[in-house]
């Protein structure tokens, strides 16, 4: 069982604490992606997920390949995210 989950934000997430339900969502759904590929490599490189004002940030420990990038697209796309295709991806810095 993986217990070290990535951190989850919101801009506004304490006043509108519906951002946080949808991004938890929409990380549940990603990995499922991620799992059905057969990529466990997948949960272990993410550090955060951020929704800004409608923008989904994805922040990486490792760079996510164009597969994982297109999960978390896929997933804020659907009913359960944002429907848009409003996703960045960052690389922290010194991880």
């Amino acid at each position: 069982m993986y217990l070290d989950h990535p951190a989850i934000s919101a801009t506004n997430g304490d006043t509108e604490p519906d951002r946080v339900e949808r991004l938890n969502r929409v990380y549940g759904y990603a990995i499922a992606l991620a799992d059905a590929d057969a990529n466990g490599d997948c949960i272990t490189k993410l550090t955060r997920l951020h929704d800004h004002k409608g923008q989904l940030i994805v922040h990486w420990a490792v760079a996510p390949n164009a597969r994982e990038q297109d999960y978390f697209l896929r997933a804020w796309k659907s009913l359960i995210g944002d429907r848009s295709e409003n996703v960045a991806h960052q690389l922290e810095a010194g991880i």
